[in-house]
């Protein structure tokens, strides 16, 4: 246990501030170890400007902390209250006012082991973990994850991200993990994108491998490139994102209903674009640097 003497002074006046009313002052300074003149001084003092700044600092976090679901750790809560404020706030002291507040970001959990399956049409790993991209639809990232919800219930979340600026091209959820949910999720993105001729980078799944989706190609002349063998890390920017959305969201609450899950994801991704702030963009959203770039 650490001696008081290691405790911050502050610390030691907020809890014979908070004890004062079980027992007396002085005998509780002298646990301390600290004058009585001292703690008087201390309780009377008027707060300082750093202080006063502090406070209503700890005021706009625990806001920010509460519009996210807690969901942001130190150094995205660092840009968002830099982002609301219009400041340029230190790390460190955010840090500190999160922690007195005990405030934390949520942990992903580890994922489950990659099985490798069949696979009818190949391609080389023609992204060979080159995860950037010098302009919007130049590269993206495509794959399938499973959530489930109520008692047992299950659907499936098929999703496009731009390795440009992480944004979400087009995402689906249906309850079959089946052809037409992948088809149908680059159909949208083409859709919307109608002159990209992207390279789409995904893992060996039936749905990517089957020919279905080699006919899609060549009716959008995309390129193609597929992870190696058990080697999860060569999606990694999709994968990337499962993680988030999953720590950010889903794991934080229980899933009832179909609808209750579909409203969550559409609510999700719509922050993750819109709201989210990241921290290699400078603080902008993925959709604000998306719009930089084609403005």
């Amino acid at each position: 246990m650490p001696r008081l003497s290691l405790v911050r002074q502050k610390d030691i006046y907020c809890v014979i501030t908070a004890l004062r009313e079980k027992y007396p002052i002085v005998k509780l300074c002298e646990v301390a170890g600290i004058a009585r003149s001292s703690y008087y001084k201390w309780l009377n003092r008027k707060a300082s400007i750093s202080e006063l700044v502090n406070q209503e600092l700890e005021k706009k976090i625990i806001e920010i902390a509460e519009q996210v679901n807690h969901i942001y750790g130190y150094r995205r809560m660092t840009l968002a209250v830099n982002r609301a404020l219009h400041t340029n706030y230190n790390w460190k002291r955010i840090r500190r006012i999160m922690r007195m507040n005990q405030l934390f970001s949520v942990i992903r959990r580890k994922k489950p082991k990659w099985f490798k399956s069949t696979a009818e049409h190949t391609a080389k790993n023609m992204l060979c973990r080159q995860f950037h991209a010098a302009q919007p639809n130049e590269k993206w990232c495509t794959d399938v994850t499973e959530l489930k919800y109520g008692n047992g219930c299950k659907k499936y979340l098929s999703a496009i991200i731009d390795l440009y600026d992480r944004s979400i091209v087009s995402y689906i959820l249906s309850n079959k993990n089946d052809n037409k949910l992948v088809m149908d999720t680059i159909k949208r993105a083409m859709k919307r994108n109608p002159k990209a001729r992207p390279m789409i980078h995904s893992d060996r799944g039936f749905q990517y491998t089957s020919h279905a989706y080699r006919q899609l190609k060549e009716k959008f002349q995309f390129k193609l490139s597929m992870s190696r063998v058990a080697k999860c890390l060569d999606n990694q920017p999709i994968e990337s994102f499962w993680g988030t959305l999953k720590a950010e969201y889903y794991y934080l609450h229980s899933i009832e209903s179909e609808n209750e899950l579909i409203r969550g994801i559409h609510t999700y991704i719509d922050f993750y674009q819109n709201e989210r702030v990241v921290a290699k963009f400078n603080g902008l959203t993925p959709s604000e640097y998306r719009n930089k770039a084609i403005i």
